[in-house]
C-alpha cells in the first residue's frame, strides 16, 4: 500500500508550492496550487493561484483605470481582503518570496505605476483572501498527504502558466508518481 502515499520529500518553506492531493474532499482547495508566502514556527499563508474569481480589479477598485486584471480567490481566509504577488522589484516594501517573486508592498505606489502604464498585468496576481494555517496546522494537513510540497516556485511558473493548467503542470514537473497522479480524473469513479 505505500503506493498510495502522496508525501514527496520536500518540506515546506517560503516560496514553496503546496499542490492538493488529487482527490482532496475540501471544495476550497481541490486541485490547487498555493504559493507559500510565509512558513514558521508560527504558522503559514500563502495564495490560491488556479483558483479565479468572477470579478476583474478595476471592478472592485475604484482608483484603477483601465486595468481588467482577473483577481484570484487567495483562500477562504478574510475574504474582504485584497493582497498581490508581483514580479516588479521596485515596489517599496515588496517581501521577496523566491527569485523574482514578491509579495505585497506599497499600494498606492502601484497605483501609480497601473495608472501611469509603467506596469504590465502580467507581472501581478491579485487576491481576494488568503490562505492559512495555525501553528502545527499543515504539518497535519501533510502527515494526512492532503498536500504535495515542490520547492520550485518561479516567476515563470506562477505569472506564465494558464491557471487551469498549473495544477497538472506542477504535479508533471515533480515526475514519478506525481506525473501519473496529474491525469487522475477529477471523479475517481470515471477511471
Amino acid at each position: 500500500m505505500e503506493y498510495f502515499k502522496y508525501k514527496n520529500n520536500f518540506q515546506p518553506e517560503k516560496g514553496s508550492l503546496l499542490i492538493s492531493e488529487p482527490f482532496l474532499p475540501d471544495p476550497n482547495f481541490e486541485r490547487t496550487v498555493v504559493l507559500l508566502c510565509e512558513h514558521n514556527d508560527e504558522g503559514s499563508f500563502g495564495f490560491v493561484l488556479n483558483k479565479p474569481s468572477t470579478v476583474l480589479l478595476d471592478e472592485i477598485i475604484e482608483d484603477v483605470n483601465d486595468f481588467s486584471e482577473k483577481v484570484y480567490i487567495g483562500g477562504p481566509v478574510q475574504q474582504d481582503t485584497l493582497h498581490f504577488v508581483h514580479r516588479e522589484e521596485n515596489i517599496e516594501g515588496g517581501v521577496p518570496i523566491a527569485e523574482g517573486l514578491y509579495w505585497g508592498g506599497n499600494f498606492e505606489q502601484l497605483l501609480t505605476m497601473i495608472n501611469t502604464k509603467q506596469v504590465s498585468g502580467n507581472d501581478f496576481r491579485f487576491f481576494v483572501g488568503y490562505s492559512g494555517w495555525s501553528e502545527g496546522q499543515l504539518k497535519n494537513e501533510l502527515d494526512a498527504d492532503s498536500w504535495i510540497v515542490a520547492n520550485y516556485a518561479n516567476e515563470q511558473l506562477v505569472f506564465n502558466t494558464p491557471e487551469e493548467e498549473l495544477w497538472k503542470v506542477v504535479l508533471k514537473e515533480l515526475g514519478g508518481r506525481f506525473n501519473v497522479y496529474s491525469n487522475y480524473p477529477t471523479d475517481p469513479r470515471l477511471n
